[in-house]
């Protein structure tokens, strides 16, 4: 493909190819907000919900709409959320894991979703009524913000989740001081995400479609530690998800087949990006919290599987 449009610029200040990739982002998760699936092809969500761990009882308690199959994992089995917790969603989507977690915390309990497509908060925000039908309850709002901005107050939330999102985000580093900053002391961080397993083609390292397909923008094991390290959160631990290399070859998608004929003879995409668990605490009794810098850029969104 020679679309030079869809390819990062060579040079230039990374502020301007930050904003790039946001608008590029945003774009193409307005577009998945706009119709029925995600973006890499309609493999089914609910089906693939059910693959990552999605109950029954919680796909059918939905409102319709709220699932776009844009997971890469369950960060709401993996965060052990209570009854009464506060939780914040960084990029939220159309809301599908912020309505499974409000019927987990409860009429006591609240959850926040982020994320900075006006078109996803919109078809999110449509959700809400349908859902206090089901659970009588108003405990899940929905705010258009930035994931390295969040419009969320310090020492606020309980659990901070996210579901194959972070990767789409050019100030990763930024990401997680902001979500040091607004968990309470003794917080605690569930993410499902995306993980570099082995250097990709430039070709596709630098195409803003895989980007927002969550190849491209995915770092290191050891990077993705060192962030979360870094921002002052503890017991970091990234895992590895069960699916195997192949998962990917099971997506007809016209840009999945483009990125499989770009990587190295013998390859799939399966052996570059693997989906990951991440868990990190905030200590009890210190404050991360930190201002931050000027000039930050921004992200948000879902992702695919």
């Amino acid at each position: 493909m020679n679309d030079s449009s869809s390819t990062k610029p060579a040079g230039g200040p990374f502020s301007d190819m930050a904003d790039e990739q946001r608008a590029h982002v945003r774009e193409r998760y307005g577009q998945a907000a706009r119709r029925e699936g995600g973006c890499c092809g309609s493999g089914g969500a609910a089906a693939l919900a059910a693959t990552l761990g999605y109950g029954e009882d919680e796909l059918a308690g939905l409102p319709e709409g709220a699932n776009l199959g844009l997971s890469c994992g369950n960060p709401v089995e993996l965060a052990s959320l209570q009854p009464g917790e506060s939780v914040l969603d960084l990029g939220s989507g159309a809301g599908f894991d912020c309505f499974v977690a409000g019927r987990v915390v409860g009429a006591q309990g609240r959850v926040i979703g982020v994320d900075m497509t006006p078109e996803m908060i919109a078809r999110a925000r449509s959700g809400c009524a349908r859902y206090r039908e089901l659970t009588g309850w108003d405990n899940v709002e929905f705010r258009l913000g930035e994931i390295e901005h969040l419009p969320v107050a310090d020492a606020s939330v309980d659990v901070v989740i996210s579901n194959c999102v972070l990767n789409l985000s050019p100030e990763k580093a930024q990401v997680w001081r902001e979500i040091a900053r607004v968990l309470r002391p003794g917080g605690r961080v569930a993410v499902s995400d995306m993980a570099l397993l082995r250097p990709l083609p430039e070709s596709v390292a630098t195409d803003l479609r895989a980007l927002s397909a969550c190849i491209a923008g995915a770092v290191t094991v050891d990077a993705y530690r060192e962030q979360v390290e870094s921002a002052g959160l503890t017991g970091v631990r990234v895992a590895s998800r069960d699916g195997g290399r192949d998962v990917w070859e099971h997506y007809d998608d016209p840009l999945l087949k483009e990125i499989r004929r770009r990587l190295p003879e013998g390859t799939v995409i399966g052996d570059h990006v693997a989906s990951v668990d991440v868990r990190a605490l905030k200590p009890a009794s210190s404050d991360v919290a930190q201002e931050a810098p000027p000039g930050g850029s921004r992200a948000a969104g879902g992702c695919c599987a």
